[in-house]
């Protein structure tokens, strides 16, 4: 089966991509080719930019693909773009969406892929839910879309908080060092659903070129829920520090950062935690068997043994201390 990657390097989708390298598949990948060196010696390699609509159908002109998997498109715009480059070049159209675009507040638990879409709180979710209304309009049996909506995955190098400098994570491990207060958004009692982006790979890889799922979407996931104190004492535990966490309401946060306001109340302010029977119906053997006590470990050695990636945020740390300082004014 010859499948095309756009994109095929990040954290989830470089998982994939060694796992279908494995599987034996065909293996194109599309990209600017700034990081295929994370892929097997086995990925082919189609080098341009996909926001040069003319170049791309240039250089695909020869192929067609079973599959094309759209990993890096976030707007309307970038998937009707697609629908004109890849329309007769594929039998399967593969969108990853996102679960954050499911409906704020959840209506329902266990979150099923019944449940409507519609994030007023975060524009990026609320893209992918357009992205997916125009998908639905295009979905025929000459181009068959597949939507996958991804929830919170993470890799071996993944420091997970729910509040972090995305630039430099080392920031929240060394206020973890120090016992500096770690701010957890409410009680901290909202459940979070953590995948690790191998055990993903497992799930998606029964999607290529699978007819069953056609015209479907599907959310993949782990069974493995947190709270959010539970994860900061996952890493606290592997630092060996007290934990010093200080409860504050996502809006008092947002009031005070205004850009958390879709990673806070479009996603994090709620509890997240999954029904993945849909997937298991076309992935039967799917089981997620990595929990974040596992992985924690060596995230955190890779940061502390290696100099280079120990830079602190300091505007974080300012706006972070600053949200402390005035809800202690007030309590």
């Amino acid at each position: 089966m010859r499948i095309l990657f756009i994109g095929g390097t990040g954290l989830i989708s470089t998982a994939v991509s060694k796992l279908a390298i494995k599987e034996d598949y065909e293996l194109y990948v599309l990209n600017r080719g700034n990081n295929n060196e994370v892929l097997s010696s086995k990925t082919k390699f189609l080098i341009g930019d996909m926001n040069n609509e003319e170049s791309i159908k240039e250089l695909i002109k020869d192929f067609h693909f079973d599959v094309v998997v759209q990993w890096i498109a976030y707007n309307v715009e970038q998937v009707k773009r697609d629908y004109r480059i890849f329309k007769g070049k594929t039998y399967q159209y593969v969108f990853i969406s996102s679960a954050s675009a499911y409906m704020k507040p959840i209506p329902k638990y266990p979150i099923t892929e019944d449940v409507p879409l519609g994030n007023e709180y975060w524009e990026y979710s609320d893209n992918k839910r357009l992205c997916e209304e125009y998908l639905t309009t295009v979905n025929s049996s000459e181009f068959n879309v597949t939507v996958i909506r991804p929830s919170h995955t993470y890799n071996d190098e993944k420091v997970v908080a729910v509040i972090k400098s995305w630039g430099a994570p080392y920031t929240i491990i060394d206020r973890l060092l120090k016992g500096k207060k770690i701010i957890i958004p409410g009680d901290g009692t909202s459940l979070w659903t953590l995948t690790y982006n191998v055990d993903f790979a497992q799930a998606f890889i029964k999607v290529l070129g699978n007819h069953r799922t056609y015209g479907e979407a599907y959310h993949i996931t782990s069974d493995f829920v947190y709270t959010w104190e539970r994860i900061n004492e996952i890493l606290c535990e592997n630092l060996g520090v007290t934990s010093n966490i200080i409860h504050i309401p996502s809006d008092f946060i947002i009031k005070h950062a205004p850009f958390l306001e879709g990673e806070l109340l479009g996603d994090k302010h709620w509890s997240l935690i999954f029904d993945n029977s849909k997937i298991k119906s076309i992935a039967p053997n799917y089981k997620s068997t990595t929990s974040y006590e596992e992985i924690a470990p060596s995230a955190l050695k890779r940061i502390l043994e290696n100099k280079n990636l120990q830079k602190v945020d300091e505007k974080f740390n300012f706006w972070y201390d600053n949200i402390i300082v005035e809800f202690l004014k007030l309590h």
